[in-house]
């Protein structure tokens, strides 16, 4: 693949709404490596107005057919965590290289089953966990590496969405409401949050957890029906990490003003605070532009730190678009695929996150403090 584009399938292309839309397109649009030649959508207008759209020679209702085609490499699926098994396990079966957003499923169990049939195929295989591509994230990863803040001794997270603010839910996300579908806040705000975390300041050890449904019912924003809430829309966390370090964390939807996300790592030398920004800093820690501030003086107070240009790898996209971290990871498949190298989070990677999420809600459900084996 070192001298020709890596040729894309985008299955849940829709041209109207979407994350495939929002995100993923506008991200291979900006970077010279991809070309989008396949779009694959539930309804065959949808999908040729996709084709369309982002100017895909190729148009599919069928995964399968999609996936097969000759002239896609890489598989990307961006449809609802229910279906993600089926499609991805047809990508692989093509022999083609995959890239699922997460959660990678909606159980442990499929997820293990994923890792497997991926290694099994033996191609490259990726789990959307684009914030670890944010510049600010990455450059604190680095930051805590290399001592900046001393010994770390403790995390705090607050992170809070506006979905589901007032009580109202667009058709499309109703479904997150149900627990069994494994796309709730706890899935998908729990799971981009922490993984971000522990990217920065190392892996959690044992944890003890609180889910809460606030808010138990939810009205749809195009019908006026109600639907009932059985996915946790709260986490309360209290973690120790492998180093001794101390977590704290808040996780919740429904914030109706000021939603937002802010992480504090605390040493003995300093402290880092990661802010969201921007318009898309009500959507999660994984979307939108973040701010990295310092203090290193005792009594001192936090000071915008300056990013170095090498963390800004997709350059033809604005920094706080939606589809910016999207892009970055984007930029470091095509290295890895033109290497070999397996850099990017892979399917083993989502999996340890569904096992962390699995001790979350064990937790939860037996009030006892967990350990993660």
């Amino acid at each position: 693949m070192e001298s020709k584009k890596i040729r894309v399938g985008v299955i849940g292309a829709s041209p109207d709404r979407g994350w495939a839309a929002r995100a993923h397109v506008p991200a291979l649009m900006s970077l010279p490596q991809y070309s989008i030649t396949a779009v694959g959508t539930s309804r065959r207008e949808s999908a040729d107005a996709a084709a369309r759209a982002f100017g895909a020679a190729h148009a599919f209702t069928d995964a399968r057919q999609l996936a097969e085609h000759p002239e896609v490499d890489l598989v990307v699926v961006t449809v609802k965590v229910p279906v993600h098994v089926e499609l991805v396990e047809a990508a692989l079966a093509a022999g083609k290289h995959v890239y699922c957003e997460w959660p990678l499923a909606r159980t442990s169990d499929e997820a293990d089953a994923l890792a497997k049939s991926a290694h099994s195929a033996g191609v490259h295989h990726v789990i959307g966990l684009q914030a670890r591509y944010a510049p600010a994230i990455a450059y604190a990863r680095e930051l805590v590496a290399a001592g900046r803040v001393g010994r770390v001794t403790s995390a705090t997270v607050y992170a809070a969405r506006s979905k589901g603010a007032g009580g109202r839910i667009p058709a499309w996300a109703a479904y997150t409401l149900d627990r069994d579908n494994g796309a709730g806040t706890l899935d998908v705000a729990g799971g981009h949050t922490l993984d971000t975390l522990q990217y920065v300041v190392g892996g959690i050890s044992d944890l003890s957890a609180t889910l809460s449904v606030q808010q138990p019912e939810y009205t749809i924003a195009e019908t006026d029906d109600t639907v009932e809430a059985t996915s946790p829309d709260h986490l309360l966390l209290q973690a120790t990490l492998t180093s001794g370090a101390l977590v704290s964390a808040h996780v919740h939807d429904a914030k109706v003003t000021d939603a937002r996300t802010r992480l504090e790592i605390s040493g003995t030398e300093g402290d880092l605070a990661i802010v969201s920004t921007g318009a898309s800093g009500p959507a999660g820690i994984q979307v939108g532009e973040l701010r990295l501030l310092g203090a290193s003086v005792s009594g001192g107070t936090y000071q915008e730190l300056r990013i170095p240009s090498r963390y800004g790898c997709a350059s033809g996209i604005d920094p706080a678009a939606e589809g910016f971290n999207v892009a970055q990871m984007y930029a470091r498949l095509a290295l890895d695929l033109s290497t070999g190298s397996h850099s990017v989070p892979d399917f083993d990677a989502g999996l340890r996150l569904h096992r962390l999420l699995d001790t979350i809600k064990l937790s939860a459900d037996m009030g006892t403090r967990q350990s993660l084996g």
